[in-house]
């Protein structure tokens, strides 16, 4: 294989799926998956064939076995998957409501992937890739929240292409302004933001549409990917993007089993196509139905296509605005 171009860093951790909608406490039976929104994103860059870097943490611990074990299945490489023996694995129970939209409890007090440090990612690695992505959840504590800060610096020097999913979790921040300090704080070293509006919300960024998008832009991206859930995706680009400065895709009807990991399954088809010189428009809708097809499965990394799966599901299912 050849060394990756695309460098993901971020929490590993296993979510325990419900075996029926509704709240924990009437819950009785969960199925384990392994998760993490970075994670996530570093297995369906290498279903797209794609296979990036992945730096996270596990613990030295059952689960951390199995998550290793699960990064090395789908072929990503270990250089940069640590592993702790003083901490555990992180865990996240989901609840979903009967629209398969889910919420998540964590069990995160300082476990393996808030224990990522500054420094661990070295110099020669950056100027191998062209693009390092990276997630919100480290910034929820330290010192994984310093290792994300200046990883996202060093790869701006390298000139790098830097993603940012801020993927808001309210309930990992007992100062909710702090999220949004620390996302003012990393934007300008961020040039590709995808995110939901909820997300933008969390972070006191409020807007609609093509207005709230370029109200990010403002703040330091050259790129910002809004997705919408059913109403698709949304993007704007100011002049200093190496794409066309708007576009938008309408999502795919498709009837969802499990819309976790769907956000992720979305970074990851539109890093793998804006990587690949695609342009906006063809990155979102690659980016859609990469997501999409994530919903027709259970779990988050176990429903994962690949880049045969995703052209089939385009060429047989509609547009949502064609319904």
């Amino acid at each position: 294989m050849d060394d990756p171009d695309v460098l993901v860093a971020g929490e590993t951790l296993i979510d325990f799926l419900p075996d029926r909608p509704g709240s924990l406490d009437a819950v009785e039976t969960f199925t384990r998956r392994p998760g993490g929104a970075p994670a996530n994103v570093a297995v369906g860059l290498a279903g797209l064939d794609a296979t990036p870097w992945f730096w996270t943490r596990v613990g030295s611990d059952p689960f951390g076995d199995l998550l290793a074990r699960t990064l090395s299945e789908h072929g990503l490489p270990d250089r940069f998957v640590e592993r702790d023996s003083e901490a555990k694995t992180t865990l996240a129970f989901v609840s979903h409501d009967e629209d398969a939209d889910r919420a998540f409890t964590f069990y995160r007090d300082a476990t393996a992937d808030t224990r990522m440090q500054p420094g661990r990612i070295d110099d020669e690695a950056l100027e191998s890739v062209s693009w390092v992505h990276l997630g919100g959840v480290t910034l929820a504590s330290e010192p994984a929240r310093e290792a994300t800060i200046e990883l996202a610096a060093r790869a701006g020097d390298h000139d790098c292409t830097v993603s940012f999913d801020p993927n808001a979790r309210p309930e990992l921040w007992t100062d909710r302004e702090e999220f949004g300090r620390l996302i003012d704080e990393l934007l300008p070293r961020v040039d590709v933001l995808k995110a939901t509006p909820e997300d933008l919300s969390e972070a006191g960024i409020d807007g609609r549409g093509t207005e709230l998008a370029r109200r990010v832009c403002g703040r330091g991206p050259h790129t910002t990917l809004l997705t919408l859930g059913r109403e698709g995706a949304i993007a704007v680009a100011t002049d200093e993007a190496p794409w066309t400065d708007e576009a938008a895709h309408p999502g795919y009807a498709v009837d969802p089993v499990d819309t976790t990991g769907a956000g992720d399954a979305f970074t990851a088809g539109a890093i793998a196509a804006l990587s690949e010189d695609e342009d906006l428009e063809e990155a979102l809708g690659f980016a859609n139905a990469v997501a999409a097809t994530t919903t027709t499965a259970e779990g988050a990394m176990t429903a994962l296509p690949d880049r045969a799966a995703v052209a089939r599901f385009r060429e047989r299912t509609p547009l949502a605005d064609d319904e």
